[in-house]
């Protein structure tokens, strides 16, 4: 700064009152100019001191030296020096540097905002940026937006409704279909038509214009109801001509389980060609809504689906029961041989409902369990039988036999399978016999020749007695029954007493013996019959018994004391 600008900038102060006169005193006007001169000096001394003059004020408050600039700022403006209170101008050296320091501080402050201004206004101008973006996606979709799949970025709603016009005058939907076969619905085929809705506007209401950063890290998609009008007549009618529909249907098949001879395993599903034409329907009727070219009726399940596939865990499930059920293995030890029941028979017996709920057929077990006894009881089968004398007969019928516990066995059999047994048993019965053999009666047994009219005790294989007999009358209601019986009950001194006569009221008969041994419970035994005149040959024909065998006295007597209860009976002729 130089002397000019320094006496410009302070200046001379004039008193108010002698500011009229100074144009007409020119002695007043040379002091003046002297003083000037003098000031003017003095000034220059005190700019070049100044420098050297220690900062009196570097301790002060910021407070204190904002005061001080204001205060030093007021009086620069008016371009004067401080007076003292006599009117005198303040030229101290001291006071003017301490002024000159504080408004080179001043400076120094000012220079330290600009920073401070320039990100402010950076910071304003972003604000003005984003607000202005925001607004643009008030009526405009976000990047990334897809409608019904549609890409839509930075799109109005008039730009989307404008597009879908578009489109529905062109539009086709390819119906795919089993085997590669297609077929075409047409827009012109249906009449076609856009119908405006709100659905878009409401579509870009949802979003919120002021997070559109959001879509440059994530897809926006929504998911519109696009309003057309067609032909609904039409529409049905090219639905029944697709090729699908026409043509011959098979149903699907579920996937099951299926033994494969060591376990149970999933059966893959089967896919049928049988189309469940209200989902076909339903799915044509989204497709046309939403534009979409290209329908495939297996992805969309548009056929009927089998319930289920290899991948559904309600068959895992099943097949895993199953097989827990066939680590039952339960072997039958029978006289020459053994029957097993193991997984190979147990997965013919179970079973699964459509809930893949698995259960044991309990009625196929039964069914099987007879069958079992069938085989293997003797009961009423025919026999072979060679008598002492050489003869060759078939006997059949009678009680006497092996017999399963049918039920009993099935309830035993199933509990064995639910529970994972693995055992070896003998089945329960009901009756059993002598042998397993062809002659289950065994070595021991009685045998009567009804044709013959002869009876032999045999003991151990050896003929122990014999003798002529008289069996019953050869009619229906008296002859005596053929088969294989045992002896049911043994008793001395028993009264015979016959049926009821309808006429009289009375048995037909009483008749005392002295030795009874019971075959049958219908009253057919080996008894005395003192009354006959002879045994054996032909007599049995014209006085035959009531159907019991009639013995000599002493040999119903010896028959007696040799028989126990359950020795084997066997008749025949």
């Amino acid at each position: 700064m130089n002397n000019k600008e320094e006496g410009t900038r302070f200046g001379t102060l004039i008193p108010e009152e002698s500011t009229d006169s100074m144009a007409a005193a020119p002695e007043d006007q040379t002091e003046s100019a002297d003083k000037d001169d003098a000031f003017e000096a003095e000034n220059e001394m005190i700019e070049d001191e100044s420098d050297g003059i220690p900062d009196e004020d570097a301790g002060e408050t910021e407070e204190e030296d904002t005061e001080d600039e204001d205060v030093m700022d007021d009086e620069s403006d008016d371009g004067e020096i401080p007076e003292d209170e006599d009117g005198s101008e303040d030229m101290s050296v001291s006071n003017v540097a301490k002024r000159r320091k504080r408004k080179h501080r001043k400076r120094k402050t000012g220079m330290g905002k600009k920073p401070w201004i320039i990100a402010g206004s950076i910071v304003g101008a972003l604000v003005v940026i984003y607000l202005g973006i925001s607004a643009f996606f008030i009526s405009h979709f976000y990047i990334n937006t897809e409608i019904n799949g549609q890409s839509f970025s930075g799109k109005t709603v008039s730009d989307v409704e404008e597009y879908i016009k578009n489109q529905v005058q062109d539009y086709e939907l390819t119906v795919i279909e089993q085997n590669n076969e297609t077929d075409v619905i047409k827009g012109t085929d249906i009449s076609l038509t856009y119908q405006e809705n709100n659905d878009i506007e409401d579509a870009l209401s949802a979003q919120n214009p002021l997070l559109w950063p959001m879509a440059f890290f994530e897809k926006s998609s929504a998911s519109v109801t696009i309003d057309v009008g067609y032909d609904e007549d039409a529409l049905a009618e090219k639905i029944e001509s697709v090729k699908a529909v026409t043509q011959e249907q098979t149903q699907p098949v579920s996937a099951y389980p299926k033994f494969d001879g060591n376990s149970f395993v999933v059966e893959p599903e089967v896919y049928g060609t049988a189309v469940d034409k209200e989902v076909l329907t339903e799915k044509i009727r989204e497709y046309i809504t939403e534009f979409k070219t290209e329908l495939n009726m297996m992805d969309e399940e548009c056929y009927v689906m089998p319930k289920y596939t290899s991948e559904s865990p309600e068959v895992q499930a099943a097949c895993d029961t199953m097989n827990e059920y066939c680590k039952a293995s339960i072997t039958y030890t029978m006289e020459d041989e053994n029957v097993v029941v193991d997984k190979t028979l147990i997965s013919t017996w179970l079973k699964y409902d459509d809930n893949m709920q698995v259960s044991l057929d309990e009625n196929a077990v039964r069914e099987w369990m007879r069958e079992f006894g069938k085989k293997y009881d003797t009961v009423g089968t025919t026999r072979t039988i060679t008598t002492p004398n050489g003869k060759t007969a078939e006997v059949s019928g009678g009680t006497y036999g092996w017999s399963v516990d049918e039920d009993s066995e099935t309830k035993t059999l199933i509990a064995s399978i639910k529970n994972g047994e693995v055992t070896e048993k003998a089945p329960s019965y009901v009756q059993e016999a002598a042998s397993h053999g062809a002659q289950d009666w065994g070595n021991t047994y009685v045998e009567v020749d009804l044709t013959d009219q002869h009876m032999w005790y045999i003991v151990d294989g050896s003929v122990a007695m014999q003798t002529d007999v008289v069996t019953g009358l050869p009619t229906p209601e008296r002859e005596t029954p053929a088969g294989v019986y045992s002896i049911l009950e043994m008793k001395r001194d028993k009264t015979l007493v016959g049926e009821t006569d309808p006429a009289t009221g009375q048995p037909i008969y009483e008749t005392p013996v002295a030795y009874w041994m019971r075959v049958t419970w219908t009253g057919i035994g080996f008894h005395d019959a003192t009354w006959q005149s002879a045994f054996g040959g032909s007599r049995y024909q014209t006085n035959g018994s009531h159907g019991c065998i009639n013995m000599p006295y002493d040999q119903a007597a010896a028959l007696y004391d040799m028989l126990s209860v359950g020795t084997p009976v066997v008749m025949h002729y």
